[in-house]
This record gives C-alpha cells, sequence and structure tokens, in this order.
C-alpha cells in the first residue's frame, strides 16, 4: 500500500494480499485461499492482482456452465 499525496492509504489493485482481495470481495480469507490452491493466481510475491483474480473466477464459471449445458444434450 502506499500514500496518496493528501496522506490517504492507496491499495494497487495489481498487488493486494489475500487478506485485502478477501474484504474487498467480502468473502472469508479461506475462500481466496482455497481458490489459490485450486490454482488462482499469485505473483511471486505472494500478492494477487484483482483483474487476474476476477477473470480466472469467471473463466471457472464458464466452465461450470459449459458442463451443464452439455450434460444437459
Amino acid at each position: 500500500m502506499s500514500e496518496s499525496p493528501q496522506g490517504q492509504q492507496v491499495m494497487n489493485p495489481a498487488a493486494l494480499t489475500v487478506a485485502d482481495v478477501a474484504r474487498i470481495l467480502g468473502v472469508p480469507v479461506e475462500a481466496v485461499e482455497r481458490d489459490i490452491a485450486e490454482g488462482a493466481p499469485r505473483a511471486a510475491d505472494g500478492t494477487m492482482n484483482l483483474v487476474h483474480y476476477a477473470a480466472w473466477l469467471l473463466a471457472g464459471l464458464a466452465e461450470g456452465q459449459q458442463a451443464e449445458a452439455a450434460d444437459g444434450d
């Protein structure tokens, strides 16, 4: 986290801690950690890019929807 010129703390959405991601999304830290264990993207320093994580989540939803559609055929 850095500070703005006004002295306010500013989060970098491209480099958030797991706890910050969980807080922003309103989910338990354990949910984000479970996603990481399942392959959610993280940087080498352990931080997460919120946009990359959101894209990973959406890709998983799309895969699930495709699987449901295939099961319905």
